[in-house]
């Protein structure tokens, strides 16, 4: 063969014009495709540094109440080979001892008895994952998505949610709080200083709601709260909001008294907004211990309250109170307060908390 020869049939396999469009397409696709699987790639990993990030804060945030537990729990199994009547009454002591509650500590032992029954045997290395599987049970589920920080925005008329709460509770830094996390989400947040008996209280949401980057409508001080409540849903309806956040007082010497100005309150909105309230969120302070069992008890009788959030747990041993009262009331817990800062309220996940308590299950 000649070189002419090599040289047509060179010629003769080079791609068609054609051809070529068709491959450098597939080429591009081929790079688009390792590209985007690159990024998909990165902001999974930037997931997984953030979720690891909010676990070793939540478990900071929880380290006292964890301490306090597993420190009365290892005493009280230490040398023990089997899980018996002795260590069930020692456990029994440790849960109520940790602000769980009596009637809930009560579901969990009988829960462990029957486990015992049933296995015939159960060492001590078990004791954790059973505990770990029945409080999980007990507490109730509180959120369906991450979006807005948890919250249900509707179209077209704001999502309302009064905060209810004795004074120091953390009410106010709580709604300031959640209206940070709202206003970064994109969300226009409307505040209602109703809590109009404490200057202190109406100056401080103030100042929260400038941080958070929301709109607050206020009156004098002894104003209405009812009528504070009603400007601030016109208000929010006529420009727009998405999320309206009441703030209302915080007093308790006088049920019936409490329970008409929540009434009050929940009729005037509902003239403006007919489904509103569509949220009441009780404010407890996880470090009083059993004493927000009792505001629980209160709260729930003088109004219908929806959602709870527990704060201050980063500076008490009493974090066992959060399983208790979502237990004893039936009412999810939607937050919780491990910290002064902004960004300190978490949504609460009830298998997270676990998982801060316990550690990761063994399997």
């Amino acid at each position: 063969m000649g070189f002419f020869d090599l040289f047509k049939r060179k010629k003769k396999e080079e791609p068609k014009p054609q051809e070529v469009e068709t491959i450098v397409a597939a080429e591009a696709d081929e790079t688009v495709t390792t590209d985007e699987a690159e990024e998909t790639t990165e902001v999974e990993e930037i997931e997984e540094v953030n979720i690891e990030a909010e676990r070793k804060e939540l478990e900071a945030g929880l380290e006292r109440t964890k301490e306090g537990f597993f420190g009365r729990l290892k005493r009280a199994i230490a040398g023990r080979t089997t899980v018996d009547a002795d260590v069930l009454d020692d456990l029994e002591e440790v849960l109520i001892t940790s602000d769980v509650g009596v009637e809930t500590t009560v579901k969990i032992i009988e829960a462990i008895e029957a486990r015992v029954a049933k296995d015939k045997y159960m060492n001590t290395s078990e004791l954790h994952a059973i505990l770990r599987d029945e409080i999980a049970k007990l507490m109730e589920e509180s959120h369906r998505s991450t979006e807005d920080f948890g919250i249900e925005v509707k179209e077209g008329l704001p999502y309302v949610m009064m905060v209810v709460g004795v004074n120091g509770a953390g009410k106010t830094t709580t709604i300031g709080k959640l209206a940070a996390k709202l206003t970064r989400a994109g969300r226009k947040v409307y505040i209602g200083a109703a809590d109009t008996f404490r200057a202190a209280a109406i100056d401080q949401l103030a100042v929260w709601a400038e941080r958070a980057g929301a709109t607050m409508v206020r009156q004098d001080m002894g104003s209405d709260p009812a009528s504070v409540a009603y400007d601030t849903l016109r208000s929010a309806v006529a420009n727009g909001a998405d999320v309206v956040l009441i703030d209302t007082a915080g007093r308790l010497h006088n049920k019936v008294g409490l329970m008409k100005e929540l009434t009050k309150i929940r009729n005037v909105m509902s003239k403006v907004i007919p489904d509103a309230p569509h949220e009441v969120m009780l404010v407890l302070d996880g470090s009083t211990g059993q004493n927000a069992f009792e505001q629980a008890k209160q709260f729930t009788e003088a109004t219908q309250v929806t959602s709870l959030t527990i704060t201050k747990l980063d500076g008490t041993a009493k974090g066992g109170v959060v399983i208790g009262i979502s237990d004893k009331f039936h009412i999810p817990v939607r937050y919780i307060g491990i910290g002064e800062g902004i960004d300190q309220l978490k949504m609460f996940d009830r298998r997270e908390f676990v998982r801060a308590l316990f550690g990761e299950a063994k399997n």
